[in-house]
């Protein structure tokens, strides 16, 4: 009878789930929202339809473990180096400081200091399963804002599992020096293990598993199970175990196809994850905390991404930057509800403070989702009210235009950037690269490539840079607005060479086509090394590129 009644509450709740999400779709929004308004739904506030509740937390920490298995298989480690500094900087600084805020917050609500402190801290953390799964839907995992947001989001993690030891500590009797000793030390001795494990051992294995699709799905998951569980025994958690299993994967030539077998499964068990998190809030209790609630989910909404943006600015990242990379902090992390429930067993917090918890979350998840998602159209509207945080002067020896008239201009270096600039070289005729990565523009600087930092959205900096007056310009940047604004520009100024633009879909690249680019570059359909070659054959030259996007054109 226990199995039937549970093969109907998982269908009641993915007909809920698929209902809620037919109407959230239909208003544009983000279906992370649906699957929580589901929880509410099936929730005891509501319906009532969830009366196994240890099932489906087993199930949601399934769809955690595989969403951050999904991403250690898409971690690059050049990438992770390039942001590592910002993204420790950003993670501490932004823990550090919300922190301190949020107990002044909560002393003025009445809290007593301890509580204070413990929701301070609790709060201060970003929710890695909800970014993650937002700019994986967006495709922007890859941009600089992305990666810098997994990068501080990680650290924020790492100082969350330190803060669980602790209490862990309190918990047993056990000294908290004694037990972050420990836990250094079984990292010191893991990171080499499982290098050589990533380097020596998977590769084979996986080699092997691939001779069948199904084998190869059957060991990834069963490895993503072994690791986690691993680390788990070690006292790292199953979150952390998962990442590390898929990095240790990541490095093999299976790790895209991996990735496109487990990600049905992910998503799945991911839905679990949100709608228990819908669960969570009782409807009854929720006008007894209305203020607190209220007061820390607008700090959470706004102050977060405001101190992200400002000790980004601060680190030399432009605004547009910092303010996109703020907005993957606007929420709190699944983490924040396990630090205040070790709270609440240690006898140190009253269990009112989860309700605020889950209200906070389910505000913050379901605001922050929408401003993540039109992120880019939020910041052209705030853009004014940043106007002083923006560079005054260019970076990188200024001005290599007073030097050398550039005839060539390369927006953006990552991904196909760089096979760009290797073309750039090779054509033979002055040239600037713009990006708006502070670290990119030093190292250009360092090897002697003449560079600019600037937002090349930005249509006042496209006029000082002189950019009208090139013959040729390669922008590599995916994000449609910002081809977008600068083919407006070019067009105002009557730009007659040779424009190429970048979109991610053919309907953008459409767009981009009809505002007048000579050719549009979809990076997922033209690689780098592709692009290289199309600029070594066709070189500057308008008519050969707009006759190769008449053909791009015929065979779409």
């Amino acid at each position: 009878m226990l199995m039937e009644e549970l093969f109907f509450e998982i269908g009641a709740i993915i007909v809920v789930a698929a209902a809620s999400a037919m109407v959230i779709s239909r208003l544009r929004l983000p279906l992370v929202i649906a699957y929580i308004l589901t929880g509410i739904l099936v929730g005891p506030s509501v319906f009532a339809l969830t009366r196994s509740p240890e099932i489906f937390e087993a199930m949601s920490k399934i769809g955690v473990a595989f969403l951050l298995f999904t991403v250690g298989l898409g971690l690059n480690w050049r990438n992770v180096r390039d942001v590592g500094g910002i993204a420790l900087a950003t993670g501490v600084g932004q823990v550090v400081v919300t922190s301190f805020i949020g107990f002044a917050i909560g002393q003025m609500l009445g809290f007593d200091a301890l509580t204070s402190l413990y929701i301070a801290v609790a709060f201060s953390f970003s929710s890695t399963i909800i970014i993650v799964k937002l700019l994986y839907d967006k495709d922007e995992l890859d941009t600089l804002y992305g990666r810098i947001s997994v990068g501080f989001l990680l650290v924020q993690d790492l100082i969350a599992m330190f803060i669980l030891l602790g209490l862990g500590a309190l918990g047993t009797g056990a000294s908290v020096p004694n037990v972050v000793t420990q836990t250094l030390v079984k990292i010191a001795l893991l990171i080499p293990l499982f290098w050589i494990v990533s380097t020596y051992v998977t590769p084979r294995l996986v080699a092997y598993a691939a001779k069948s699709q199904e084998l190869l799905f059957v060991f990834s998951i069963g490895w993503c199970f072994l690791v986690a569980g691993l680390l788990y025994w070690l006292g790292f958690g199953v979150e952390m175990g998962a990442l590390v299993a898929g990095i240790t994967l990541s490095g093999t030539i299976f790790e895209r196809e991996i990735n496109a077998r487990i990600r049905s499964l992910r998503d799945f068990f991911l839905l679990i994850f949100f709608v228990v998190l819908g669960t969570r809030l009782s409807m009854a209790s929720i006008g007894t905390v209305i203020v607190p609630t209220i007061v820390f989910s607008a700090y959470v909404l706004v102050g977060n991404p405001i101190l992200a943006m400002l000790v980004m600015r601060a680190l030399g990242y432009h605004p547009r930057t910092g303010f996109l990379s703020g907005t993957t902090v606007a929420q709190i992390s699944e983490f924040s509800f396990i630090v205040l429930a070790a709270g609440i067993a240690l006898g140190h917090l009253d269990e009112t403070v989860l309700t605020i918890a889950t209200a906070v979350g389910v505000i913050t998840i379901g605001v922050s989702s929408f401003v993540i998602h039109h992120n880019d159209q939020i910041y052209e509207i705030c853009r004014p009210f940043f106007r002083f945080l923006e560079p005054k002067r260019m970076l990188a020896q200024e001005r290599p235009r007073e030097r050398v008239p550039a005839k060539m201009f390369l927006f953006g270096l990552h991904h196909i950037g760089l096979a760009a600039l290797r073309a750039f070289e090779d054509i033979r005729q002055p040239f600037v690269v713009v990006d708006f990565d502070p670290t990119v523009i030093r190292n250009l600087v360092a090897t002697n490539v003449p560079a600019l930092y600037g937002d090349v959205s930005d249509e006042n900096f496209l006029e000082e840079i002189g950019v009208e007056r090139a013959t040729f310009i390669v922008s590599t940047i995916p994000e449609v607005s910002v081809s977008l604004e600068i083919l407006g520009y070019l067009r105002s100024k009557k730009f007659k060479g040779t424009v190429i633009v970048s979109a991610r879909l053919p309907e953008e690249a459409a767009k981009c086509y009809a505002a007048g680019a000579t050719f549009v570059i979809i990076p997922t359909m033209l690689g780098g090394e592709k692009l290289r070659e199309l600029l070594t054959d066709k070189k500057t030259r308008r008519q050969s590129w707009e006759q190769l996007a008449r053909r791009v054109g015929q065979m779409a």
